[in-house]
């Protein structure tokens, strides 16, 4: 059985997507249990919206992916969920509620400070 690295839920696919697009993105959790639904977590735009990313598989059913998205209530409404298989799809949102993208490289190292 062949393993795919492009797969939404692996965590260097999605960074690397959120980096293309220009989004200033932060690796918070990647040590969760085996046992426990999440994946991994991350920072998106850090110091402005704050948004926390946390990928779930296999949480209510085996095959099942979903991305909760969490601010603390102020763009998203709490613990807003999101079920995809398209990186386009969470992109898209991200611009629709406004989460900040990064013009210049410059800005990407003063913010990692």
């Amino acid at each position: 059985m062949k393993i795919t690295k492009n797969k939404i839920t692996t965590l260097s696919y999605f960074v690397k997507r959120l980096k293309d697009c220009k989004f200033n993105t932060w690796k918070i959790n990647t040590n969760y249990s085996i046992t426990d639904p999440r994946k991994w977590t991350i920072l998106v735009d850090p110091g402005n919206a704050s948004l926390f990313i946390t990928c779930y598989e296999n949480k209510d059913f085996k095959g099942e992916m979903m991305f909760e998205f969490n601010d603390g209530g102020r763009l998203y409404p709490r613990n807003y969920s999101l079920k995809t298989s398209s990186m386009e799809v969470v992109v898209t949102n991200m611009i629709e509620k406004g989460i900040t993208q990064i013009e210049d490289e410059n800005v990407v190292q003063a913010q990692a400070w």
